[in-house]
């Protein structure tokens, strides 16, 4: 039977309080349990010594016959000097999920075909540049047909003009 040393919660609803207990790991959370060793009160202030309350020759015994602590109960262990606090590793813990890989590769994707377009926008008016030299030109052949207009206006009334004196 594997025993563990873990909390078991308490309290009304959002006024949370933990009796450390030890207990068969199949066992539920809040569950039939071996003995109560301690109790854990998180809404007291972080400094008060009632906070955390430990019967400390039970925990050694339950230790000593082989019973594994949550982290959590290690951290109250290791705060009371009774067990060494042992660093956990997970290096998976800062890996990101497959699903967020796959959103992050294609912002890349559009970031990147957003850079091309931008690229493509700017090598475009670098060509229409001597398309530009081009437009003065056909500006002066549209002002020229306006300057022509106006010599057939004059040439038409000076005919007129004309048969006006002689007359």
């Amino acid at each position: 039977m594997a025993v563990k040393i873990r909390l078991a919660r308490g309290g009304a609803k959002k006024r949370p309080y933990y009796r450390i207990v030890v207990a068969d790991e199949r066992a539920p959370r809040d569950g039939r349990y071996i003995e109560r060793i301690g109790s854990y009160n998180p809404m007291l202030p972080k400094g008060d010594e009632n906070r955390v309350q430990l019967v400390t020759d039970r925990v050694k015994y339950w230790l000593g016959e082989g019973a594994q602590p949550t982290r959590r109960v290690e951290m109250f262990l290791a705060d009371a000097g009774i067990a060494d606090k042992k660093t956990h590793n997970n290096p998976q813990k800062a890996e990101q999920s497959e699903k967020t890989k796959m959103r992050l590769e294609e912002k890349a994707e559009k970031k990147k075909a957003a850079e091309e377009a931008a690229k493509e926008a700017a090598a475009a008016p670098a060509e229409e540049a001597p398309a530009e030299d081009a437009a003065p030109a056909e500006e002066a052949t549209a002002e020229a047909p306006a300057d022509e207009a106006k010599a057939e206006e004059a040439a038409a009334e000076a005919p007129a003009e004309e048969e006006k004196a002689a007359e």
